[in-house]
């Protein structure tokens, strides 16, 4: 989990995790630069290892340092502003397990693109938002489906994953389009992308941009530039940005596999 101040995200992001996850879990904190208590908080959790970088490193990099440290066969990648819900990494694990294809698994959500976004939620409290979960959960049993993408907010894949393609791009700084990226070197390798429909959580979105006053807009501008640039889109970032792109295309395009071209190291 990354985090840069956006204290009270953080705390109801970990609670989240601490009370629905029965699984055997550790938690990996990378923290950029925080000044508003975020440290001491996160030295009080228990079982749990700790990064401290002097400056802001960004998404990619700090979630690199993250998943060079951690221990398990699984990683997930979690924004510290999102609430899990019941049961939440069990389905998200049994979708792994079910198909060993499944490269990236991401759940539905209420703040996202594309196709992981739930439309039209009206829970007014964190209550409510768990009993909305619940009942999704219960509707959308053991149901999911292919996507072009997914987003970054929370994705799980086996460790093993990261051996095959490598790390996310740090070109993107501070944040946007390397999910995207990961995603497409994902399918380039062969693996295919999951959403569990049978999982909701929360997601405020965009907390931590506007917690450090980063210009959200100016950021996804430039790695849009970036990403375009890398990929060879023949269009400007501005009109990925604004009209999107398919990432199916560029994977065919892109297949098979070569690691010159598509590993990206850990540095």
């Amino acid at each position: 989990m990354l985090t840069r101040n956006a204290l009270n995200y953080t705390k109801e992001c970990i609670e989240s995790v601490i009370r629905h996850t029965p699984e055997n879990f550790e938690f990996v904190f990378v923290d950029n630069g925080s000044t508003d208590g975020t440290l001491e908080y996160l030295q009080s959790i228990p079982s749990s290892k700790l990064i401290c970088n002097q400056e802001n490193r960004g998404f990619a990099a700090g979630n690199n340092q993250g998943i060079t440290a951690a221990s398990g066969d699984y990683i997930c990648l979690l924004n510290n502003d999102t609430v899990v819900t019941e049961g939440w990494l069990t389905r998200l694990l049994a979708w792994l397990d079910k198909d060993p294809s499944i490269g990236i698994v991401g759940p539905r959500s209420n703040n996202v693109a594309w196709a992981q976004r739930v439309n039209g939620v009206n829970y007014r409290d964190s209550r409510e938002m768990e009993q909305f979960a619940l009942q999704w959960a219960l509707l959308h049993k053991d149901q999911g489906f292919f996507p072009h993408k997914l987003i970054g907010h929370c994705m799980l894949f086996p460790k093993s994953l990261v051996a095959q393609i490598g790390a996310l791009d740090e070109r993107f700084f501070p944040g946007n389009y390397e999910d995207d990226d990961f995603c497409l070197r994902a399918r380039i390798s062969g693996k295919i992308l999951w959403i569990a429909n049978d999982v909701y959580i929360h997601h405020y979105g965009g907390s931590t941009f506007r917690t450090n006053q980063t210009n959200y807009a100016a950021s996804a501008l430039d790695n849009a530039n970036k990403f375009a640039k890398k990929w060879s889109l023949g269009i400007s970032g501005f009109e990925l940005d604004n009209y999107g792109y398919n990432p199916s295309d560029i994977v065919e395009r892109e297949k098979p596999f070569r690691t010159q071209r598509h590993y990206v190291p850990f540095k």
